[in-house]
């Protein structure tokens, strides 16, 4: 992640990074989408991989409860990307491995927004 002069404090967030590279790797990988498709499934991909920082960002200046339930958006958008890659490799817009390693992205994001809602949920429960 690049430096910048103004820094705000989810932008340390791993995963919140990991969400940001995500979101660019799908900015790229739609440049070569069928133009019929700009407003369909191209779009769709982009608005959802760019919803998952998004989310992560906008949810980390809430209460905990908050952020909690911005992680949950989050991680619906993550899903969502699932099935958009799926749906372009089905399309042949991608290949086989382009789609695995999209899948291995959300895994793995998934599993840092599920650790992530555990350890809020704990603190959450002990106020």
């Amino acid at each position: 992640m690049k430096n910048f002069k103004y820094h705000f404090k989810f932008e340390d967030l791993k995963v919140y990074q990991k969400a940001m590279e995500f979101g660019e790797v799908v900015h790229q990988q739609t440049k070569s989408f069928p133009r019929e498709e700009r407003f369909e499934l191209t779009s769709q991909f982009k608005r959802a991989s760019d919803s998952i920082a998004l989310n992560i960002a906008e949810g980390s200046a809430g209460t905990d409860k908050q952020f909690y339930n911005y992680l949950g958006n989050a991680y619906h958008s993550l899903h969502e990307c699932v099935s958009c890659s799926t749906k372009a490799f089905q399309r042949n817009y991608m290949s086989q491995e382009t789609n695995e390693a999209n899948r291995e992205y959300l895994v793995e994001l998934a599993e840092m927004i599920s650790s992530l809602r555990a350890s809020i949920s704990k603190r959450i429960r002990s106020k």
